[in-house]
């Protein structure tokens, strides 16, 4: 076989590995992720037979001075052991970390929006109300919370956030020493109704960015991310929306079919709202939009994102190269044949 043949065949050979590469380009979409604004439904359980919940996972009460609301929820047994629990109010906030430089869920900071705990009660057997209460709940069964939340003759302007939480006191004790105990919770959210409510934010810091995960398998994913402070006196929520479309392969991502991340921002607190665009093409370039929405307030960033596009340049030029060079020698051979016949 000549040095020609050898190269004509090496062609062939490349352009056929690289086809399915430049010239089919499937559709490409991550896996719908939702992001509630509200607590999820918290269901605690463990290897013990604990399996616990509560129902509804959050309540929304206008709320006036001097007045009173009573209401119900259900705690769910699912488990297949019996249960004893305590039910309580506990403040809902945020508390800013040092060590992560970030807001964290607390459940013991007090401020002037977190008054609200300290005015919900529950009915005991004997029909008082108390600030806790216990009771005991069979395997498949659920138990009926009475509560009341009992408002004083002046309350701060705004809104007030407080979580029930219906915690296992009968937790199982591990060989190590570790005891086992469950405690969802239900959010109560109230507002004033007696003053005005302001709703502001600041949306800072937003970011694009491309990460690459390697353990079993190289995996790539386009990120976004977006401070969402709450700089009024009630809560709101904040949306994002992250779109991605290949300028060059690739295909197309759009948050949430469309709907985007939501969470929900209270006073005092700085939050996170992010996205991500799980295992992308192996290559591309994307035109990549992060849209961030928050009391009113609209930011939007857009950026060029390259994934492993070099070793793609680097393969087309050699096979570039490659086709010139065959056509050379096929131009050349074809003038050679020529000038044989004319003699």
């Amino acid at each position: 076989m000549n040095k020609k043949a050898v190269l004509l065949d090496l062609s062939v050979v490349l352009a056929l590995l690289l086809s399915p590469a430049f010239f089919v380009l499937p559709n490409v979409y991550a896996e719908d992720e939702v992001t509630e604004s509200e607590q999820s439904q918290e269901e605690s359980k463990d290897d013990t037979g604990t399996n616990i919940s509560l129902t509804p996972v959050s309540k929304f009460y206008q709320l006036s001075a001097a007045s009173t609301y009573d209401d119900t929820f259900i705690v769910n047994n699912t488990g297949g052991r019996e249960l004893a629990i305590e039910v309580f109010a506990a403040p809902y906030s945020y508390v800013h970390s040092d060590e992560t430089d970030s807001y964290q869920l607390g459940f013991s900071n007090e401020n002037e929006y977190t008054q609200l705990s300290r005015w919900i009660s529950f009915k005991d057997t004997d029909g008082s109300y108390k600030k806790s209460i216990s009771a005991t709940i069979a395997p498949d069964n659920s138990f009926t919370v009475n509560y009341r939340v009992s408002t004083p003759n002046s309350i701060p302007a705004g809104g007030q956030y407080a979580v029930i939480f219906a915690r296992t006191t009968n937790g199982v004790t591990s060989s190590s020493g570790i005891r086992t105990e469950a405690s969802p919770g239900m959010v109560i959210y109230g507002r004033s109704i007696d003053s005005e409510s302001i709703i502001a934010s600041e949306i800072t810091d937003l970011k694009i960015n491309q990460t690459i995960t390697e353990n079993e398998k190289t995996r790539n994913s386009i990120n976004a991310s977006a401070k969402i402070k709450n700089t009024g006196n009630v809560d709101f929520s904040a949306n994002g929306k992250l779109v991605a479309d290949g300028i060059i392969f690739g295909g197309h991502y759009e948050s949430g079919d469309g709907n985007g991340v939501r969470i929900s921002v209270i006073p005092e607190s700085e939050l996170i709202l992010s996205d991500e665009w799980k295992d992308t093409p192996g290559f591309g370039i994307f035109k990549v939009t992060w849209t961030v929405e928050a009391a009113g307030e609209t930011e939007t960033i857009e950026q060029i994102v390259v994934i492993n596009v070099v070793p793609v340049i680097i393969l087309t030029i050699i096979l570039l190269t490659i086709i010139i060079v065959w056509c050379i020698i096929r131009a050349k051979k074809r003038k050679e044949r020529r000038s044989r016949l004319a003699v």
